[in-house]
C-alpha cells in the first residue's frame, strides 16, 4: 500500500529524508519530487531494485534509464575525459532540467563500479549514459546520505503522461509504489530536456524544460578577456575580438565574447579614451557596462585571456582548478600595459593592443589549443546539431 509523506507539512524534513534513504538502501522504489516531473528512484547499486522499477513502470527492457548524481563534480567521476561540449553544458545547465547523455566508455569512469546488470540497464546507443543533476533540495539531501548514484525515471506507467504532482503519481501507481514524497507541484511543470553529446555533435533527443533556442545559446563557446577595472583594455579587446570573429566566421554570435575585471565595480562605462579609439575604427563602445570577474563568469568561460601575468596569477589564486583555461592574451606571456601609464595620445601604443599585444590570431590560437576537438581551423567553430 502506498505511503505518502508530505514534505510541506513539516518544518524539519530530516526524518522524512532518513526514512527515504533507508527505503532506498533496502531496495525499495521511491517516488520523489524533482524540478521537472515526479520521479521513481532506486539505489543504483541494487540490481533487484532496478528490476522492480522496470516492473512498476512497465518499461521495455531495451529502453535505458538515467542516473541521478548529487552535483556536477560527482558527474565528472562518471564523465571521464569528456568533451569540452559536455563540460560546457554541465557547467551551464546543472543543477537543472537537463538530462545529459554522453559516452562513458573510459575504464576510469565510475560507471565501471556499478554492477554489470545495472550498467546494461543504463547504457544506451554508442555506449552513452544519461545523467541528471536535479535542482531540488530533497534530492540533494538524499544524495548526501548515499554512497552511489540513483537510477531515476519519471513516475508514470510507460506510455502515460509523467505527473507533475504527487496526486498524479497516486493516480497511476497507488497499487504498486510503496513510498512517495509530496512536495507540491514541480517547478518547471514538464519533463527535462534530453541532449546527447558525442564529441562536438549535439543531438536533442527530447525538447523539454530547456527550449532548443536556449540550448543553442548554452553550447556556444565563451571567451572572457580580463583586465583590472574592465573600463579600458578588456572592453576594447572584447570589441575587437568580437568584430574579427564576425569577419572570420561570418556570424556575430558563433562565439560569445565577454570582458570582466579582477577589481572592477558594476556598471561603469568605458573610459572616454577607449570609446574614442574604438570609434576611430567604427566600433561602438558606448554601451559597455563593467562587471567583476566572479563565479558566474568563470563557470561559463571556456577560455580566459588576461592582459597581464599578474591578472592570471590573481585568477588562479582564486580559482586554482581553472589553470588549463586561463592564459595571457599575448602568446609570448608578456603583459599588455595599463593605458594610465601612457601619455596623452592613447593611440600611440594602442594600449599595447595593436603592437604585439592584442591579436585575434593570439586569441584564435589560444582557443584552438583548448578546444582540440574542433576541426582543422577556427572557422569550424560551433556545434553540429542533428
Amino acid at each position: 500500500m502506498l505511503k505518502t509523506l508530505d514534505l510541506r507539512a513539516t518544518d524539519d524534513p530530516r526524518d522524512i529524508i532518513h526514512r527515504t534513504v533507508q527505503a532506498l538502501v533496502e531496495g525499495e522504489v521511491v517516488g520523489v519530487p524533482t524540478d521537472t516531473v515526479y520521479g521513481l528512484a532506486v539505489d543504483a547499486l541494487s540490481e533487484t531494485a532496478i528490476e522492480e522499477l522496470f516492473r512498476i513502470k512497465g518499461r521495455p527492457a531495451n529502453v535505458p534509464l538515467a542516473i541521478s548524481v548529487g552535483s556536477r563534480d560527482a558527474a565528472e567521476d562518471f564523465l571521464c575525459e569528456s568533451s569540452p561540449l559536455v563540460r560546457r553544458l554541465s557547467y551551464r545547465c546543472w543543477p537543472g532540467p537537463l538530462t545529459l547523455v554522453a559516452p562513458c566508455d573510459s575504464p576510469t569512469s565510475a560507471v565501471t563500479q556499478l554492477p554489470a546488470p545495472v550498467r546494461q540497464r543504463i547504457t544506451g546507443d554508442f555506449g552513452c549514459v544519461g545523467f541528471r543533476v536535479v535542482d531540488h533540495r530533497v534530492m540533494a539531501h538524499i544524495h548526501r546520505f548515499l554512497s552511489g548514484p540513483l537510477v531515476l525515471t519519471s513516475a508514470n506507467v510507460s506510455g502515460h503522461t509523467p505527473p507533475t504532482t504527487a496526486e498524479g503519481v497516486e493516480a497511476q501507481l497507488t497499487d504498486s509504489l510503496p513510498l512517495l514524497l509530496d512536495d507540491g507541484p514541480t517547478r518547471y511543470g514538464g519533463a527535462s530536456t534530453v541532449a546527447r553529446v558525442q564529441g562536438n555533435r549535439l543531438e536533442i533527443l527530447r525538447e523539454g524544460a530547456i527550449e532548443r533556442a536556449a540550448m543553442n545559446q548554452f553550447v556556444k563557446p565563451v571567451i572572457v578577456i580580463v583586465c583590472t577595472g574592465n573600463t579600458c583594455r578588456s572592453p576594447m579587446a572584447e570589441t575587437l575580438l568580437r568584430e574579427q570573429l564576425r569577419q572570420k566566421l561570418g556570424s556575430e554570435d558563433a562565439v560569445r565574447v565577454l570582458s570582466a575585471g579582477v577589481a572592477a565595480g558594476v556598471g561603469s562605462g568605458a573610459s572616454p579614451q577607449a570609446v574614442e579609439v574604438m570609434g576611430s575604427r567604427d566600433l561602438d563602445l558606448t554601451g559597455h557596462s563593467s562587471r567583476p570577474l566572479d563565479d558566474a563568469v568563470m563557470n561559463v568561460a571556456d577560455l580566459i585571456l588576461t592582459m597581464t601575468r599578474g591578472h592570471r596569477a590573481a585568477i588562479l589564486a582564486a580559482w586554482p582548478n581553472m589553470q588549463e583555461r586561463v592564459h595571457t592574451l599575448r602568446r609570448d606571456g608578456g603583459d599588455i600595459t595599463d593605458p594610465v601609464f601612457f601619455h596623452s595620445d592613447i593611440r600611440s601604443p594602442f594600449f599595447g593592443l595593436s603592437q604585439g599585444g592584442f591579436s585575434s590570431e593570439n586569441a584564435f590560437c589560444a582557443f584552438d589549443e583548448r578546444e582540440t576537438y574542433y576541426e582543422e581551423s577556427f572557422g569550424t567553430i560551433g556545434v553540429r546539431e542533428d
